[in-house]
């Protein structure tokens, strides 16, 4: 078998692209490298690329060039099969193929859409081409409408068929399937296909299966008048404003589409009022129809309320854009991040991937990439899930990654502040939150604030703090969601996106304090280089620590690597290397080196050793020769904040590596820091890590 996988489908329509991006995005948190290849796109007129290439390219960052990722056209393929050169397309497809498999660990393909022709030959050009490729490959079924029974029969058939060819099958996905059925058609799949074959069930998601008003623009050659920032909203209904307002209101659904004539201004303006009112439920955008413009003082009005939906104008009539709109399918855009971070989330959580992992034939890579790295964090976090409390509830970069967080599975949420002001701010970025996993907690007016303000008081009342000194010190959230973590209402706390690092750690250590054998706090970050994950410590906290505070962070800071999947080499950085240099800032390295040799003889460590000889073998081992730890160094201490502090950032913005921390260590219970200018991103990655430590590996 070839290093890759081929993903293939008996049907039109049958969502392969969330297989497609869940596998990627396994495969990369497995192996260095993968390649994507189709080896037949689609003819669609008006667009220059295939949306499946260019949404996988885009959001996964593969380095290949648009043209190298595909052979042939439907319609070159269809006109070949006619001519009697089958046999071209088969050598193409090989060349095209090994061409880009020579540049990656793993190869990810996905065959062809259906091109016009038979069933039969669509089958068996794509079973054809995962044979010459020497390639196992994934069935994806479309299991909409269909029973049991149904789906399985196909399946089996699909399956057998492959079995006759000597295609290995190792993964068989009905997609699109009734959420009530997913036991049973998971478990009589499993059966019928044998142990070989991981089978997945995965259920219809509305979310998936709505268009953007994107790409209803698109479809109508609609002309966009308003609300351009919000053509990711998705149309899960339509609904026809032809009758009079006070009915038409009634009908105003969750995320529906609102179809009306352009002249219709009463419509038109009590639609705008309705998604401006609490009342009603979320509109996603409006098509004016007939190619009728509103008249000027009702545009004037528009223009004033622009920015709660896309309003667009189509010359199509009421009726045909009811009838085009009813009959778009939805695809995942590279643009749109959600659906795809939803294609991902829902891929993993119904499909077992421990047994599949274990029937991919590849020749995995030596070594943890960052996207390897992230995977596991992610994987780690979602193994016992955590409570964590944030509490910038009303900062959008939080509440986007708090949806994230809870639609991913990764942790439930606490988010503290108004929750009128949230919930507005939601609809306004234009995220949909499971209130089951994500809860909205005012601090002003939270059951537990009067008990919060005793434990406070009994905690802190030696150092001069009454009563009502610490019910005004709970109005701060930050002393508020510490207190959370203190009283065990939440496992762990996220901060600093909009308050300091000191409003940050200075409630931890007043109320949730240091381990017993931590004389100090300190942090780590994680630095997702572009090929390995490096250890940085201490760049957040400790100004300018002594000798055996430096060991301390040392040691601290190597458990931390190896509790994370990071084998520990530690360098101890100055300014010179080994003994060649003299003065009081090399000698408190030395000092620290040697009381971590002697505290930690299991740890590999070196000291003083300047960044370049630590990270570079040949300067390494031409500066300290023999060393285990130059020029392979995983951990990396800095011999202050000024340093470290600089260093991380200069190595972040020169590099593009993501660094993701600061990690505090030390604490009894996880509370985690931000930077003011971080992003979702960072706020994400600081969560999972959180929700890591919250489960007591480090």
């Amino acid at each position: 078998m070839g290093k890759g996988i081929y993903i293939t489908t008996t049907e039109p329509y049958s969502g392969k692209s969330i297989v497609s991006l869940g596998l990627m995005h396994v495969l990369l948190g497995e192996t260095k490298t993968v390649g994507f290849f189709r080896p037949v796109i689609p003819d669609i007129p008006g667009e220059e690329k295939d949306n499946n290439i260019a949404a996988v390219l885009r959001y996964f960052e593969v380095p290949l060039p648009y043209e190298d990722t595909w052979a042939f056209t439907g319609s070159e393929v269809i006109m070949l099969k006619n001519q009697g050169r089958t046999h071209e397309i088969i050598d193409r497809i090989i060349e095209k193929y090994k061409r880009i498999e020579e540049q990656f660990d793993y190869m990810l393909v996905e065959g062809s859409d259906f091109l016009g022709e038979s069933v039969a030959f669509e089958f068996d050009l794509n079973a054809s081409i995962a044979r010459n490729l020497g390639l196992p490959v994934v069935i994806v079924e479309n299991a909409a409408l269909k029973t049991v029974p149904q789906v399985v029969a196909n399946m089996q058939l699909a399956f057998d068929s492959f079995k006759d060819r000597d295609i290995p099958v190792l993964l068989a996905v009905a997609n699109k399937a009734d959420p009530a059925s997913l036991p049973e058609l998971t478990r009589r799949l499993q059966e019928g296909l044998g142990q070989q074959t991981v089978a997945a069930a995965i259920p219809l998601l509305q979310r998936l299966n709505s268009p953007t008003l994107g790409e209803i623009a698109t479809a109508l050659n609609a002309r966009l008048l308003f609300g351009k920032d919000k053509l990711q909203n998705q149309a899960d209904h339509y609904l026809v404003g032809a009758m009079q307002l006070r009915h038409y209101l009634t009908l105003l659904s969750e995320n529906c589409l609102c179809i009306t004539p352009g002249d219709r201004a009463d419509v038109i303006l009590g639609t705008m009022q309705a998604q401006a009112s609490v009342n009603y439920p979320a509109v996603a955008g409006m098509i004016l129809t007939g190619g009728l413009m509103p008249e000027e003082p009702v545009l004037n009005l528009l223009e004033g309320l622009k920015d709660l939906f896309p309003v667009m104008l189509t010359g199509y009539n009421t009726f045909e854009v009811a009838n085009l709109v009813g009959d778009l399918p939805s695809r995942i855009l590279p643009e749109n991040s959600p659906k795809i971070e939803l294609c991902i989330s829902t891929f993993e959580k119904h499909t077992d991937l421990d047994r599949l992992g274990k029937g991919l034939h590849t020749s995995w890579s030596a070594g943890i990439t960052p996207r390897m790295f992230q995977h596991m964090l992610v994987k780690k976090a979602r193994r016992r899930l955590q409570h964590i409390v944030l509490p910038e509830g009303n900062d959008d970069r939080i509440l986007t990654a708090a949806v994230r967080l809870a639609a991913q599975d990764i942790a439930r949420i606490t988010l503290l502040g108004d929750p009128a002001a949230a919930e507005a701010a939601f609809q306004r970025l234009g995220l949909e939150y499971d209130g089951e996993k994500i809860r909205i907690l005012d601090p002003a007016t939270a059951a537990q604030n009067e008990a919060y303000a005793h434990t406070l008081y009994t905690l802190r009342k030696e150092k001069n703090v009454t009563l009502e000194m610490a019910r005004d010190l709970l109005t701060d959230v930050s002393y508020f969601g510490t207190m959370m973590v203190y009283a065990g209402d939440a496992d762990g706390m996220v901060s600093g996106a909009v308050h300091t690092t000191q409003a940050t750690i200075r409630p931890a250590l007043q109320i949730i304090k240091t381990k017993p054998e931590a004389s100090l706090v300190s942090s780590v970050f994680f630095m997702c280089l572009p090929d390995r994950v490096a250890v940085f410590g201490d760049c957040a906290v400790n100004p300018n620590p002594d000798a055996a505070q430096l060991a301390e962070i040392a040691i601290t800071s190597a458990d931390t690597a190896a509790a994370f999947g990071i084998t520990p080499k530690v360098a101890m950085l100055s300014y010179s290397s080994g003994d060649s240099g003299k003065g009081a800032e090399v000698e408190k390295v030395r000092q620290a080196a040697a009381l971590v040799k002697t505290k930690r003889p299991d740890l590999p460590v070196a000291g003083p050793i300047q960044y370049d000889a630590a990270v570079d073998i040949t300067v390494g081992q031409s500066k300290l020769p023999g060393s285990p730890v130059a020029g392979q160094a995983s951990v990396l201490i800095f011999p202050d904040l000024n340093t470290g502090n600089n260093t991380y950032k200069a190595v972040q913005r020169e590099t593009g590596a993501l660094a993701i921390g600061p990690m505090l260590q030390g604490l009894n219970k996880p509370i985690n820091d931000l930077s003011r200018g971080c992003t979702v991103d960072d706020v994400f990655n600081t969560v999972v890590i959180t929700a890591i430590q919250a489960q007591g590996i480090s």
